[in-house]
């Protein structure tokens, strides 16, 4: 199953995560040195929703920002 909104087409995006070490230098450090960058993804708040497609009742898969904007009509 891909992680990608059926209405708007959201999908995960690459990032990093930052690990940060010692003390600032405004808190009177001599500065806070980058230790280690690792690669991460930032995936998208998906739900599977039963909802009218072309006429017809289909289960989609939707981000919830799609769901709130009501974009999607549910089905009963």
């Amino acid at each position: 199953m891909s992680k990608i909104c059926s209405i708007c087409g959201k999908k995960p995006v690459a990032g990093r995560t930052i690990v940060r070490r010692g003390l600032a230098k405004a808190k009177g450090g001599v500065g806070v040195k980058i230790t280690g960058i690792t690669a991460r993804r930032f995936l998208p708040n998906l739900k599977k929703v039963h909802a009218i497609v072309d006429g017809t009742p289909r289960r989609i898969i939707v981000c919830v920002k799609c769901l709130k904007a009501g974009k999607v009509r549910k089905a009963v």
